[in-house]
């Protein structure tokens, strides 16, 4: 691969993007993971959540959609030659800041030594009824 050609990445165990991106980007050594969320590949259900009939949502649970969301992006990582060992940074975005204490819990699980950059900010919305989403960088193994 050229130093400068750039490797889209499209994971077949990993949610389909809801817009125009890969699921990440190779140049050179760095694997750029696009904003991940915790939809199962298969059902394309957020883990814990609960709508109402009408589609309001009811409940969430931010633990489990924070493992959900690590575990995409894990998928995302081993199929771009790459693991969670070799993340660099990670940029996280909470519907809710209140959620910080259990995501960080939920984050450390999966960092117990490797402890990435990060980058934790809460935000007005998320697409498809998601609390969480996480976009990272890592270097390839």
């Amino acid at each position: 691969m050229s130093k400068n050609k750039l490797e889209p990445v499209y994971c077949s165990a990993a949610p389909k993007p809801l817009g125009n991106y890969s699921h990440a980007v190779i140049h050179g050594d760095l694997v750029y993971v696009s904003g991940i969320a915790s939809r199962d590949f298969v059902t394309d259900k957020v883990p814990g959540l609960v709508m109402s009939e009408g589609g309001k949502k009811l409940s969430y649970d931010i633990r489990l959609e924070t493992e959900a969301t690590l575990e995409n992006i894990k998928k995302i990582l081993l199929e771009a030659g790459s693991d969670l060992e070799h993340v660099i940074e990670v940029n996280t975005f909470l519907l809710d800041m209140k959620d910080f204490k259990a995501y960080n819990e939920v984050f450390s699980k999966y960092f117990p030594v490797h402890r990435p950059a990060r980058t934790t900010l809460g935000v007005a919305g998320l697409p498809g009824n998601i609390a969480i989403e996480m976009k990272v960088i890592a270097a390839k193994k």
